[in-house]
């Protein structure tokens, strides 16, 4: 893993970023050693679904503050990427989930069934909007099967699996003190349901900010653009934001998904545009909040080999004169 340099130089000593001159736009990584004591955020997956990717994993982030570990959004792969970044899955101590988009959840089940075959020895705390709890209520009954025939072995005391996970659910406004963290939450606008209908009172998209004892940290999860978000990020030391290259995005789902209807392609694209934030987007939240730092995930676009991929740092520099970066899976900031 390692600290993106040299715009995040500051970042690699954790010192204030908070009193950005100009942009500074670079898109190359850098190497250090350096372990915040004020907490590490590392990009296990920085990829946009629903098209899987060669070079990104699904979305998921996690957050080590002090021998804790959070998972931040949970896609497929992600019990793999926690190896990358030297961790089991029995290490993890909780997940918080933005929304419920198969992108961002996928990797529950893996992370669920791995920790019970591992004997993980506490039950698994699961944050996240309404829905949640359906949601892996749903994935532990698939397990019932696998962990009751266990390893084949006549007598062999079975732990069921509904003893090893926990699930909080939270709303717009929650506000959490988890080990030595404050976690605030907004609702975004990555869904439009009709406000008072049954399906805006049943489901919340989420931001999360975490306020660590030295720094402070903005994940937006999927959102189009958003006063809450903005609110909810002022003066934030790190904004982790998603962006989206909606002509990109469209052209690959295009070129690699044959069978999709052409009325299908046009509401995807009108979510991506609704629901999602452009690279214009992503400056203008960064400005708003006064953000020290932003780092881009949830990404689909032009990779670094592409020389157009600097364009979108450009776009990002017309409203927010702070350093940008588009981070790489593995990154740690």
């Amino acid at each position: 893993m390692h600290i993106k340099l040299p715009i995040f130089a500051a970042l690699a000593a954790f010192t204030s970023l908070s009193s950005p001159c100009v942009a500074q736009i670079a898109d190359e990584p850098g190497t250090t050693e350096v372990i915040p004591e004020q907490g590490r955020w590392i990009t296990l997956g920085t990829s946009a679904g629903p098209v899987p990717s060669q070079v990104r994993s699904q979305p998921a982030n996690l957050l080590r503050i002090e021998g804790d570990n959070y998972l931040v959004d949970a896609g497929d792969g992600v019990s793999g990427q926690l190896a990358k970044a030297g961790l089991m899955t029995a290490e993890v101590d909780g997940v918080f989930i933005s929304h419920l988009h198969f992108d961002h959840i996928a990797g529950l089940s893996g992370l669920l069934g791995l920790r019970w075959q591992t004997n993980a020895t506490q039950p698994l705390r699961i944050w996240g909007p309404p829905g949640t709890k359906a949601t892996v209520d749903g994935i532990v009954a698939s397990m019932i099967p696998g962990t009751t025939a266990g390893y084949g072995i006549p007598g062999a005391v079975r732990v069921d699996p509904r003893d090893t996970v926990e699930v909080i659910e939270i709303r717009d406004g929650a506000d959490l003190h988890v080990g030595g963290i404050r976690v605030r939450v907004r609702s975004n606008t990555h869904y439009s349901f009709e406000p008072g209908s049954d399906l805006a009172k049943q489901f919340e998209a989420l931001s999360y900010r975490f306020d660590l004892p030295g720094r402070s940290i903005l994940y937006t999860g999927d959102t189009g653009p958003s006063e809450n978000v903005n609110t909810l990020a002022q003066g934030v030391d790190l904004l982790v934001a998603e962006m989206m290259d909606v002509e990109n995005t469209v052209a690959a789902m295009r070129r690699t998904q044959h069978n999709v209807p052409e009325q299908v392609l046009s509401n995807m694209e009108k979510h991506l545009r609704d629901h999602h934030l452009l690279p214009a987007d992503v400056g203008r939240m960064a400005a708003a909040a006064d953000a020290g730092a932003v780092v881009i995930t949830h990404f689909m676009g032009r990779e670094r080999d592409d020389p157009g991929r600097l364009n979108y740092l450009a776009e990002i520099a017309e409203y927010y004169a702070g350093p940008a970066v588009i981070a790489e899976d593995m990154d740690a900031y």
